[in-house]
């Protein structure tokens, strides 16, 4: 037997590929599979089954794309009507040399949510690993909100017996392997660990250390947050993605070419460092940091229009498209030839933003009173506590809430280190609020400067 698990850094998405006798099996697959072709290549195997444990919300399925590069079945679950693949049920075996693997139907995250055990019989009859899908992650629980409230109760029964009934039981020693790690939007508390059992969850999980009744109580009070995107993740992957080679490859872009394109209404997409951003950019940007992409571009970006990346040097942008391409983002155009140095070098008009230390701001609110916005979540103002005077609105809701800002007065934003905070200021920006500036460190800075913090 042989065990490969690749990880989607951004959006922390695990595929998973396991094989034997020459056969392989992928489960839940990324839209650039090529690591899936050479890892089966590598272990001398032919992938012949394709598993997705449920239709994602959080990234494009690349089920359809690996199929029609090695000529595999595709296996959804039960109670959805997939436009491709096969379905399966309760009991269902398949097996690959030594290996076999049995779906459980594990419904609670989504109806049709199914989980895989896997034995080796030329060790034991015994299961040795699981592929939980969402349904069960290190130290959390798959949210259950995605079927509006009235259904809150319902789906957290559903993932509490599917876990309790039929994946606990397996046994202790069970190897867990979930669909997302740690800083997945599909998890709000998900361990930073690279392994863990059945046992060690079982034991640990604080969701797992409750009765049902107060799970449910729990489940149907909680207001995740929940991006704009998954609504069009859902849709793509029920119905099936374009296949990567129908679409065209994003290019350099001329600054004159991006001009015209700005002029037409594309979407133009920063991602250098904060301070970069507020010394200088396009007029217009999204302020996105690379290693943000994944858990913000859903929340800021349509699918309409296209988008135009920018840069100081553009030497790992193809690490960049992989973000956009994994989230369905297919209108992606290309980034600005010779980056953000090429656009000011030829008189192009350029914007800028106010960023202030905490000791500026300390400063500042002894002599003035400016807007003070605070943009993490919630949990992270509650834990940590927030600057005084404070008000709050997550940086993913920031469009929502707008007139709950004044324009009269300057807007002085922070966050956990900077990062959202320079997201925040260019989203105020592209609303005309003539006066945003950014607390470089945020609040991790403000703590460590011994100034005052209230819960």
């Amino acid at each position: 037997m042989w065990f490969e698990r690749i990880v989607a850094e951004g959006l922390s998405q695990n595929t998973y590929l396991v094989g034997s006798g020459g056969k392989a099996a992928v489960i839940d697959p990324r839209r650039d599979c090529t690591p899936c072709l050479d890892y089966a290549d590598r272990h001398d195997a032919v992938i012949t089954h394709i598993f997705e444990t449920h239709r994602n919300e959080d990234y494009v399925s690349g089920a359809l794309e690996l199929a029609h590069r090695c000529n595999a079945k595709i296996y959804h679950g039960p109670k959805m009507d997939f436009a491709y693949g096969n379905t399966v049920r309760e009991g269902d075996r398949f097996t690959l040399g030594t290996l076999e693997l049995s779906v459980l139907e594990t419904p609670g995250h989504t109806e049709e949510s199914i989980t895989l055990v896997l034995t080796d019989s030329e060790v034991s009859g015994e299961p040795y690993m699981v592929f939980s899908g969402d349904t069960l992650f290190f130290g959390d629980i798959a949210r259950t909100d995605f079927f509006g409230p009235a259904r809150k109760a319902e789906m957290a029964e559903k993932i509490y017996d599917s876990i309790t009934k039929k994946i606990l039981p397996l046994g202790d020693g069970v190897i867990l392997c979930p669909a997302h790690g740690a800083g997945s939007a599909c998890g709000s508390e998900i361990a930073d660990h690279p392994f863990s059992t059945l046992g060690y969850e079982r034991r640990t999980n604080p969701f797992l250390l409750i009765k049902k009744d107060a799970f449910v109580e729990q489940r149907t009070t909680e207001s995740p947050y929940l991006p704009p995107y998954f609504r069009q993740m859902e849709t793509v992957n029920k119905t099936g993605p374009v296949l990567l080679n129908d679409l065209p490859r994003p290019q350099p872009i001329p600054v004159a070419t991006v001009a015209s394109m700005i002029a037409s209404g594309c979407q133009i997409v920063d991602i250098r460092f904060p301070t970069a951003f507020a010394a200088g950019h396009i007029p217009g940007s999204l302020s996105l940091w690379r290693d943000g992409i994944g858990s913000f571009a859903g929340w800021f970006l349509d699918y309409e229009r296209p988008i135009v990346l920018v840069d100081d040097f553009t030497c790992t942008i193809d690490t960049v498209l992989r973000h956009f391409e994994r989230m369905g983002y297919d209108t992606t155009a290309g980034w600005l030839a010779g980056g953000f140095p090429a656009w000011f070098r030829a008189a192009r008009p350029v914007a800028t933003t106010g960023a202030c230390t905490v000791q500026d701001l300390k400063e500042r609110l002894t002599r003035e009173k400016p807007f003070l916005l605070d943009v993490r979540d919630r949990k992270n103002r509650e834990h940590v506590g927030y600057i005084p005077g404070s008000q709050h609105v997550y940086v993913g809701e920031l469009p929502q809430h707008l007139q709950e800002i004044p324009q009269d007065r300057p807007v002085v934003i922070y966050c956990d280190s900077g990062y959202k905070g320079s997201l925040a200021t260019s989203v105020l920006s592209m609303h005309r609020f003539p006066d945003v500036t950014n607390v470089l460190g945020g609040m991790q800075a403000w703590v460590q400067a011994g100034y005052p913090v209230e819960r």
